[in-house]
């Protein structure tokens, strides 16, 4: 029969659990493959499909009709079924059905559909037939007797493309239960790996030798010039390991980072691992995966080298199982490395006659064509355009990004076209051997080409997006890019001439700029990703390059930097009073959104000698830094910013700068320097009269007392902090000063005070609709009924507490309100809810780094242990928890000090003085992360 044409249907089969089989039976299993292979084709063949390769035990086979494809696959399960099978080599085989539009060469198929079937198929289970949505779609209507179709959900496949909704074959000759599909999600596998909106082409020979050096090497580091595509194997190639790591797959993405110190935070960040106060955050990145055995993939190294280097033999000399993938132009240099050059695509070979079936065979062919197809639905292979098409292919090299770029041009050139214009461009990389050039230049060429398409005004935007880190809104590009007004010629101006022409960059306004984006979007140099309700910007990263050189070059940079800087200092202190107002989840978000920018705009006002800029900005957001966890990195930026030139004088500026980094400081259990800005910023604010900051110093170094234990003296500063914040009538504040008044108050015992000052500061957080506030007192407030014995209340508080720390994704907040929850439930004898409390508390505690409150949760673990007769666990817990509160320097609250003496003694008392002694060493003798397991453990072991 004639091979199916037009939207096919496949059916790909093979064999569950080949491999063993043939390991432990080889003269069996060749005759049950033989028998295999039989009833197979038979089922196939009756029901007018096709088999158009087969390879080991896999079958695939293409149907004109699903309906048919459904027929074959019943009577092949079934006939295989049936079919009295040796015990040893009973045979499985699992289909898979998918169907779309396809290309075929020399009785094969190529095309996006025929990987998505391949990936659909490693996902089922031995004897099970699944369906994709289209192949569902194509035969619900036709479906054969007692036959039909059972959705299992949405599945994320390894291709990373979109999720397939997936459908079962049920009939009654047929299993009908299984365990669930193989999927990403379903197999229970961690990652962050993105979901491509575009088919990954090609590639086969790399990925499997790729695969094969991470079985050998925990280093593997794709090599080559930009747009060789190394990013994109390197994702796909981490999606196919990712059964092989159970502790997760994590893409860390480097291009935006301007300051190579940030790279074990930004590992760090995507891994969600959160620093340690008075920890480098290296050395929290390794302890953390010490026990993992994960696959880190690091991409865009080539700016960040040196630092990277250093982080990765880091890794691997501490962490055993740990494995890295990198992409970089060049290799990291560091011992263990295997490094693997990433090739260009295969080409069609000079001279050839090409037609358009010949052309599939070549993966930069098959890519240009899926890309073009993309830009304009309608593009077509023809006789007449085969051999431009092959002749541009060769012409780029092969470069995946530079063929991207030229297939999108089909929206408004022809094939023909977009080759001569290559031929035209290249004159100068053509004129000797095109092997001896490097890949770089080449790369530039294709780059070169497209820009010179632009026109000047397209161009003049390009130059100055490429300022942006991470991406960029439409506001944020108008005010950066684009002049506030046309002007005059600035030269002529200065030199009193009569032409009055305008420059081309002087000519962009705001208005244009949507437009301007909307075409570099169109010609695939800008990139637009709809979030929602906004839509974001970014440059790859390549062009951004090629981009900021051309502005350096026509002498726009420091223009464009100071606009940048300006219009990202702006943002920032416009989001700082909305950190605690009703808009404060939102804006958080902003600020995440726009971290690597505010960096690139804090470098760059750290140049600018004699500003104060950088001090102002480190003003606004040391609160985002804190509230997000960046506490070393805002800690370091403020350092920067009050040693920067410009930045020593007794100012407004520097003033906040110091208050920030001293409350930076004192989240990183730095107190002794804590003080010493805390202190410096007050002496500032007296000098200048600012009594907002002389409150916020007070308040600032209150804190620090009460972590001493020195209640009377936070106390006084506390109050003073009041009575400025009443006397300015800042509602924000004066709710603080209450917060810190009632949790100093209770620290002592002096319940009654303390409910009074949290009512009150519940009042005013009300009043200003700061969320974070009002499920801060809430809890505070379930602390004091928790005190006193009312546990119904307690439960009440943290209930309410609880629900508005999730609504805003507070977890420090959640981690609080639960522990205050187990608490409660340890005391009315509900142990059972109080373990599923304290468990989920320090997992958070444990995920955000807390050390603190890590510490308050051993102790409330120990008192659940008391509780549950098991005085020796809880005499560990409290040997762990007493070491690191006297590492951190901070004492025991007051008023937990009688129920803790109480509980240790009733411990001591069961166990006897020796045996408790011991068990407390040990538990002093731990690390933290050996007490967290520990207490997570469900049959801890003592």
């Amino acid at each position: 029969m004639n091979l199916p044409t037009g939207t096919v249907t496949f059916l790909f089969t093979d064999i569950e659990g080949s491999t063993k089989l043939w390991e432990l039976h080889p003269e069996t299993m060749r005759c049950a493959l033989a028998r295999h292979d039989e009833l197979l084709r038979a089922a196939i063949e009756l029901n007018r499909g096709y088999v158009f390769k087969t390879f080991g035990d896999a079958f695939c086979a293409a149907f004109s009709m699903a309906s048919e494809a459904i027929q074959a696959a019943i009577a092949a399960q079934s006939a295989l079924l049936s079919e009295p099978w040796p015990v040893e080599t009973k045979i499985k085989v699992r289909m898979a059905l998918h169907a779309g539009a396809v290309e075929s060469r020399d009785n094969d198929y190529f095309g996006p559909p025929v990987n998505r079937v391949a990936r659909l198929l490693s996902t089922v289970n031995g004897c099970q037939v699944i369906l994709s949505r289209v192949a569902h779609d194509l035969c619900s209507d036709s479906l054969p007797p007692d036959c039909s179709l059972k959705p299992l959900g949405e599945h994320r496949l390894k291709d990373l493309g979109r999720s397939e909704i997936v459908f079962q074959l049920f009939h009654p000759g047929l299993p009908s239960e299984f365990p669930p599909l193989r999927s990403i999600e379903s197999r229970g596998v961690i990652h962050n790996l993105p979901q491509q909106l575009t088919s990954f082409i090609g590639r086969d020979k790399e990925m499997a030798e790729i695969k094969e050096l991470l079985q050998r090497s925990r280093l593997v580091t794709l090599t080559g010039s930009g747009g060789t595509g190394k990013t994109r194997l390197a994702v796909q190639a981490a999606a196919d390991v990712t059964e092989q790591y159970p502790d997760g797959v994590w893409l860390v993405e480097l291009a935006a980072l301007s300051d190579p110190g940030l790279v074990p935070q930004a590992v760090a960040q995507a891994l969600d691992i959160r620093e340690l106060p008075g920890e480098l955050i290296a050395r929290t990145l390794l302890s953390a995966l010490k026990e993992k055995k994960t696959l880190v993939l690091l991409d865009n190294c080539e700016h960040v080298l040196d630092s990277s280097a250093r982080l990765v033999d880091a890794v691997l000399k501490s962490c055993s199982n740990v494995s890295t993938l990198i992409t970089s132009r060049e290799a990291l240099g560091i011992s263990g490395e295997a490094s693997y050059r990433v090739p260009s695509l295969s080409l069609p070979d000079t001279g050839e006659q090409h037609t358009p079936d010949s052309l599939l065979q070549f993966e930069a062919a098959r890519l240009f064509i899926a890309r073009a197809r993309e830009a304009r639905t309608d593009f077509a292979v023809t006789e007449y355009n085969a051999s431009a098409l092959a002749s541009a292919c060769r012409r780029l090299d092969g470069i995946p990004f530079a063929i991207e770029l030229a297939a999108a041009r089909v929206r408004s050139l022809s094939v023909e076209e977009i080759n001569s214009r290559l031929d035209h461009r290249f004159r100068l990389l053509t004129g000797g051997s095109r092997t001896a050039l490097p890949r770089q230049q080449t790369l530039r060429a294709m780059i070169d080409w497209s820009y010179d398409l632009l026109d000047e005004h397209e161009k003049a935007l390009l130059h100055r997006l490429s300022v942006f880190a991470g991406g960029w809104r439409l506001e944020a590009a108008e005010a950066v890019c684009a002049a506030d007004k046309a002007v005059g010629n600035r030269q002529s101006a200065v030199e009193g001439t009569s032409d009055h022409r305008l420059p081309i960059a002087d000519c962009l306004l705001p208005t244009d700029v949507l437009e301007l984006l909307t075409s570099l979007c169109g010609k695939s140099l800008v990139m637009a990703d709809q979030q929602v309700g906004v839509t974001r910007y970014r440059l790859l990263e390549t062009v951004r390059q090629y981009a900021r050189e051309r502005l350096v070059e026509i002498g726009e940079s420091e223009m464009v930097w100071q606009r940048h800087l300006d219009h990202f200092l702006s943002l920032a202190e416009v989001a700082e009073p909305e950190l605690s107002g009703p808009e404060q989840v939102d804006w958080l978000k902003r600020l995440d959104e726009e971290h690597d920018n505010l960096r690139a705009s804090l470098s760059w006002s750290l140049e600018l000698a004699g500003s104060t800029k950088c001090l102002r900005i480190c003003g606004a957001l040391w609160a985002f830094w804190a509230m997000r966890g960046y506490f070393s990195e805002g800690r370091a930026w403020c350092e920067r910013a009050l040693q920067a030139d410009g930045c020593q004088g007794r100012t407004h500026e520097r003033a906040r700068a110091l208050s920030g980094v001293g409350s930076l400081a004192l989240y990183l259990g730095d107190l002794e320097s804590s003080r010493a800005y805390l202190e410096e910023s007050l002496i500032i604010y007296r000098e200048i009269g600012d009594k907002r900051g002389i409150g916020a110093s007070f308040n600032g170094l209150g804190r620090i007392a009460m972590a001493h234990g020195n209640y009377p003296v936070a106390l006084s500063y506390f109050e003073r902090c009041l009575s400025i914040e009443r006397e300015i009538v800042s509602k924000s504040g004066i709710a603080s000063a209450l917060n810190n008044l009632g949790i100093a108050t209770f620290s002592q015992g002096d319940y009654a005070a303390s409910r009074t000052f949290h009512n009150e500061s519940l009042a005013i957080q009300k009043q200003i609709g700061n969320l974070q506030g009002i499920a801060v007192s809430l809890s505070n407030l379930g602390s004091i009924s928790n005190a006193e014995g009312d546990y119904i209340s307690a439960r009440a508080y943290y209930g309410d507490s609880l629900t508005v720390f999730r609504e805003t994704g507070n977890k420090s907040g959640i981690a609080n309100t639960l522990m205050g929850l187990g608490i409660s439930a340890t005391n009315n004898g509900d142990y059972g809810a109080a373990r599923a409390y304290l468990e989920e508390g320090l997992y958070i505690r444990k995920v955000i780094g807390s050390s603190l409150g890590i510490t308050s949760s051993l102790n409330a673990f120990a008192y659940l242990a008391v509780k549950e007769s098991q005085s020796e666990l809880a005499a560990m817990f409290w040997g762990a928890a007493a070491a690191f509160r006297e590492a951190i320097g901070s004492p025991l609250a007051r008023n937990e000090q009688e129920k803790y003496d109480r509980e240790v003694a009733v411990a001591r008392q069961s166990l006897g003085d020796e045996t408790f002694q011991k068990a407390w060493d040990r538990g002093r003798g731990m690390t933290m992360d050996e007490a967290i397991a520990l207490a997570l453990s469900e049959d801890p072991t003592i």
